[in-house]
């Protein structure tokens, strides 16, 4: 996978999330996958908009988690 489309936000900014709880859905050109958090805290800043695309390596969100 070289890019994927991010179809959906599963939080807003300033929302908590705990561990395993699905932050976001992308889908690639063979599949759509939802993306869980590995370890609990909050979504901060989205970076990406839902339908963008996005490459292997982008910074898409910017999270506060608990171990900070």
């Amino acid at each position: 996978m070289e890019e994927a489309t991010l179809i959906r936000w599963c939080f807003k900014p300033g929302e908590r999330f705990e561990k395993d709880d699905v932050l976001y859905e992308i889908e690639t050109e063979k599949v759509a996958e939802e993306v869980t958090a590995p370890e609990s805290g909050t979504l901060i800043e989205a970076l990406v908009a839902e339908d963008d695309i996005i490459a292997v390596g982008d910074e898409i969100c910017v999270v506060e988690t608990d171990s900070n």
